[in-house]
């Protein structure tokens, strides 16, 4: 899964919006990311990097609009990351195949659409607290328990609204409101999350936790250098068993993958 950002201030630095060109840039780049390797794009126009302040339906409208007209022709299958009722409606109702919430479809509307839509992937994560605060305050004690109990819940409330299971994706939500180790304990005990019978999403790439484990206790590793690690979690994030990466370095996270497969 290929990552789209449509934001002046995504975390990794590839907000398309901060760059000459708006919308136009963006769709570059999510034929460049397909030309890459990715089989399904992630398209988000609101960061939910620690402390981001929250953008208006309107604002997050006028700048995911415009790219997703163009990007549900391109092919393949289109996800967007976003937990406004309003704005999934939105983009349902242009051909988009999947819902990516960093709420869990929690928000007011939000399980009622895509309840209401009778197609759609949806893909739900762990989060503690809220992007403003869930880093000042991170979860205390094992961090597994606490997130397969959560996702067990949101997927039975999908369930219970009449979702199919093969809809259905679940994400750990590594770096939401979590400390390092308790990111790594869920990577090391991975097989108790897919033990609920469901997909699993690893969303590791360029995360703060795997700049702060490459600087072994020193400065932590800029965004822009943690490029091997992300790879290396990748890989050990699907060997553990998540069926889907979602990346913002694909050519180089494909190429990982195949040397994994040609290795087996």
């Amino acid at each position: 899964m290929g990552i789209v950002n449509l934001t002046p201030d995504s975390f990794s630095g590839d907000g398309q919006l901060g760059s000459p060109g708006g919308h136009a840039a963006a769709l570059a780049h999510c034929e460049q990311l397909l030309r890459e390797g990715a089989d399904m794009l992630d398209i988000g126009a609101e960061s939910s990097r620690p402390g981001a302040p929250p953008v208006s339906l309107e604002q997050e409208l006028e700048r995911l609009l415009p790219v997703l007209r163009e990007a549900v022709r391109l092919g393949v299958p289109i996800s967007v990351d976003t937990y406004k009722a309003a704005v999934m409606q939105a983009a349902l109702g242009l051909g988009v195949d999947i819902i990516n919430d960093i709420w869990a479809l929690r928000q007011p509307g939000a399980l009622e659409v895509v309840a209401a839509h009778g197609s759609c992937g949806v893909c739900v994560m762990h989060m503690h607290r809220e992007p403003q605060t869930m880093q000042v305050q991170p979860m205390l004690g094992q961090a597994l328990p606490q997130v397969r109990t959560f996702l067990h819940d949101a997927a039975q409330r999908l369930r219970s609204a009449g979702l199919e299971a093969d809809r259905i994706v679940l994400d750990p939500g590594v770096g939401f409101g979590k400390t390092v180790a308790q990111n790594l304990e869920m990577l090391q005990h991975q097989a108790a999350l897919l033990e609920l019978g469901y997909p699993l999403m690893a969303a590791w790439s360029r995360k703060s936790s795997l700049g702060a484990v490459m600087s072994a206790g020193a400065e932590p590793v800029p965004v822009t250098e943690r490029l091997p690690a992300s790879l290396a979690a990748a890989l050990l994030a699907v060997e553990r068993g998540a069926r889907i990466v979602r990346v913002h370095d694909v050519r180089e996270t494909v190429g990982a993958l195949r040397v994994w497969q040609a290795a087996r």
